[in-house]
């Protein structure tokens, strides 16, 4: 029993060490867009479903003495090709969409080594199984999750704040060998068991062992059970990466925050499949509908949640629901003769999940829809299984869960407690269900009437059932139209690709003074402009001639034509302060926004400087410049780039930065856009300034003119060689002196980056 659960507790662990490794290790190749961890899951549960389909293979087709010898091969050559570190020359990645780009590095790097891994759990579940028959293998499969669940949260703890990439990588490699050696092991007690079996035609159980309990007999395994064996995981993987990606475009795109939602998706996996006595219907039916409704409001709210309470809800909300898809799992468990292709199931379930919301999700919607989706299937769930097990108290759990809400919501907003986040909105869409609640307590009276007589009608409960399972499934399409519909009444168009999700809104267009157009992606504003030609370049949003970036370009030398750099592009409102003989020249990965910022907005084709526009990660576009012996020599660098409100993080580390300076001139002002509604990245930027011997200058715009609502409050630094530069008093004399983090140096590596320490 020991040397099988050591086994697979280890390769376990290093199925999920390597998960957040290997993202981490390419995340700049791609731009650092929170679709790349999407991309990174597909892969890894994809590739999970090869693992288990292998496993079900080998047991139900080969001999056990094959299976083993075949394990050994595997492993072996899983050896013989490491390294896994991936070859910097998929950096030179076409543009556009990466995605296969992303599957075929992935493939190439840890492909064999994650195959055989993967088939740990079930084979050698299946071999303990003949081993020690009679013994149930399924808290082995609770031990594989606790692995999983340490390799995660160990990954962002432990190991990335302590070790290089590379040295990550090292250790990995050498515990994979550390695995073989156990596995090993493993297969040689099958090989023997085997060789050890009666070989007559005539032999008996009872030639080789008289001691082994008898196996229960098993239950029939019915398409239904087959179905909700790929459903219920569908469900969960749907939630999982859609609240990942959630939380990724929001802060920014960082292990942690991949970590901690696959941690509680592996924490229900351990809670359910360790015993059947932590899961109870009834109550995890209504907890999860409350959830639901803690998530309609989190999306109601958007960014006037606190990150806390964002992380908190959306995570302890999934939790709760794949609590219920993975209890009704377990179960819906087989025997052990079927335990290969309930695993088999389960990972396709997975898969399927993930194939749905990396894949289908961005071909068929104009903006991220998936966790509304996901909340709805999950009230479809709990009606399949309602009616599917005649459960008339888990749809009463749901339905009453709702109607819950319907009086704890108005109620917190006629007191006024903002201390949790409940809108008006929610509310209007909850008002409808008084009328349902005075329904449910008359049916409820009548209900309690008869059962105090002993005479329980079933007619009232199936009566009440169906009501509820209607309202669960009615109130669950309600909040997935008003979440999908409720921002259509402006947008004019809408499109999402592996970057995210841009919209247009037209505002006033019978006015025409007033007549502009705003560029949002995400949750963020990227560009704002008038309509009017004689408006088309007004400096607006962030960019206001007294912003950090404005002082910066104005105090570039005069008596030339000045080199402008800016790392984002948007609507291309910053190509408003380029002048006669300027050179602009702007870095953006994303194909789409480009196009809008030539067709939609007109800064870039009306300026009068000439513009270039470079399509691609800006980081990897610099430093081919510089390969290719092409320093910029930038009066001004504008760090400008975000997804939605994420920050890439690879664009604001010691190796970035150096790569900037090499495209600097020596008079040159680096400008790093630093407004953000939940991290204070103004340690990062002064600590690698610091770092590098480099001034800076922060300059808040907080007292805006009245009435040019189109100019935003925005904070930049400004960072230089010359520090004689910076005393300028177009910069000095609006520099923000209040230093709230006082000399609190944070550095940034390739290697080590945690927004644990500026987090607002």
């Amino acid at each position: 029993m020991l040397s099988f659960a050591l086994t697979i507790f280890s390769g376990a662990f290093l199925l999920f060490q390597v998960q957040p490794l290997i993202g981490k290790y390419i995340l700049p190749w791609f731009g650092g867009s929170p679709n790349v961890w999407t991309t990174c899951m597909l892969f890894f549960q994809t590739l999970l479903l090869a693992g288990y389909a292998y496993a079900h293979f080998s047991t139900t087709r080969l001999k056990p003495k094959t299976q083993a010898l075949l394990h050994i091969v595997l492993l072996v050559v899983a050896l013989l090709l490491m390294p896994i570190t991936p070859s910097e020359s998929w950096k030179e990645h076409l543009d556009g969409n990466p995605t296969v780009r992303v599957l075929l590095l992935l493939t190439a790097s840890v492909g064999l080594p994650y195959l055989v891994l993967s088939a740990t759990g079930p084979l050698l579940q299946s071999w303990f199984g003949q081993v020690r028959p009679g013994v149930s293998p399924y808290r082995l499969y609770a031990l594989s999750n606790v692995g999983s669940l340490l390799a995660l949260l160990s990954f962002p703890i432990y190991f990335e704040p302590n070790f290089t990439r590379k040295t990550m990588a090292l250790l990995w490699m050498a515990g994979l060998a550390v695995f073989a050696v156990a596995c090993s092991w493993c297969a040689l007690k099958i090989f023997r068991l085997a060789s050890a079996a009666p070989a007559s035609p005539g032999a008996t159980p009872a030639d080789t062992t008289t001691t082994a309990p008898v196996p229960e007999p098993e239950r029939e395994v019915t398409w239904a059970d087959k179905s909700l064996w790929i459903g219920l995981p569908a469900v969960a993987s749907i939630l999982l990466v859609a609240t990942t990606n959630k939380l990724t475009q929001e802060v920014a795109v960082i292990p942690f925050l991949w970590v901690l939602p696959l941690a509680l998706y592996l924490m229900s996996f351990i809670v359910s499949f360790d015993h059947e006595r932590w899961y109870e219907r009834v109550p995890y039916f209504g907890m999860t509908m409350l959830g639901a409704g803690v998530v309609a409001e989190l999306l109601i709210a958007g960014v006037n949640a606190p990150i806390v309470q964002q992380v908190a809800g959306y995570g302890g909300a999934m939790f709760l629901a794949c609590m219920l898809c993975h209890g009704e799992l377990f179960r819906l468990r087989p025997g052990p003769r079927h335990l290969t292709a309930y695993y088999l199931y389960i990972a396709a379930g997975g898969a399927l999940g993930s194939f749905l919301v990396a894949i289908v999700a961005p071909a068929v919607f104009s903006d991220y829809r998936e966790i509304q989706i996901g909340w709805w299937l999950v009230s479809v769930m709990i009606v399949i299984l309602a009616v599917r097990d005649k459960s008339v108290g888990g749809v009463v759990a749901s339905g009453l869960a709702i109607l819950s809400l319907a009086v704890i919501v108005p109620w917190l907003r006629s007191t006024q407690n903002h201390g949790l986040l409940f809108s008006d909105e929610l509310g209007i869409y909850l008002k409808d269900f008084w009328v349902p609640a005075v329904f449910l307590a008359v049916v409820l009276v009548a209900m309690f009437f008869n059962f105090s007589e002993r005479r329980f009608r079933w007619r009232w409960a199936m009566i009440m059932g169906g009501y509820l399972g209607v309202l669960v499934l009615g109130l669950g399409t309600v909040l997935v139209w008003q979440m999908t519909n409720w921002d259509r009444a402006t947008a004019i168009q809408s499109s999402r690709n592996f970057y995210g999700v841009l919209k247009i809104y037209d505002y006033n267009p019978s006015e025409p003074a007033n007549h502009y157009k705003l560029l949002v992606n995400g949750i963020t504003t990227h560009g704002l402009q008038f309509m009017s030609p004689t408006q088309a370049l007004w400096h607006t949003t962030y960019y206001g001639p007294n912003s950090g970036i404005g002082r910066a370009i104005d105090v570039a030398p005069a008596n030339r034509g000045r080199r402008l750099g800016f790392v984002g592009l948007g609507a291309g409102t910053l190509a408003s302060f380029g002048r006669e003989g300027d050179k602009v020249r702007f870095y953006d990965i994303n194909p789409a926004v480009i196009d809008l910022a030539k067709s939609v907005f007109s800064y870039v084709t009306r300026t009068p400087a000439k513009v270039d526009i470079i399509l691609g990660d800006a980081r990897l576009s610099m430093e081919r410049e510089l390969a290719a012996g092409e320093p910029q020599h930038f009066d001004v660098l504008a760090l400008d780039a975000f997804s939605s409100d994420a920050i890439p993080v690879h664009l604001l580390t010691r190796e970035a930065f150096a790569i900037y300076l090499k495209h600097l001139d020596p008079d040159g002002i680096i400008a790093v856009h630093i407004s953000n509604r939940y991290l204070n990245l103004r340690p990062v930027v002064e600590g690698l300034a610091r770092e590098l011997g480099l001034g800076t200058v922060t300059v808040s715009e907080d007292n805006l003119k009245e009435g040019e609502w189109w100019v935003y409050r925005s904070t930049w630094v400004l960072v230089s060689r010359n520090h004689t530069l910076l005393t300028n008093p177009r910069v000095f004399d609006a520099a923000d002196t209040a230093d709230e983090d006082g000399t609190r140096e944070i550095v940034w590596t390739d290697d080590h980056a945690s927004v644990f320490e500026i987090l607002k």
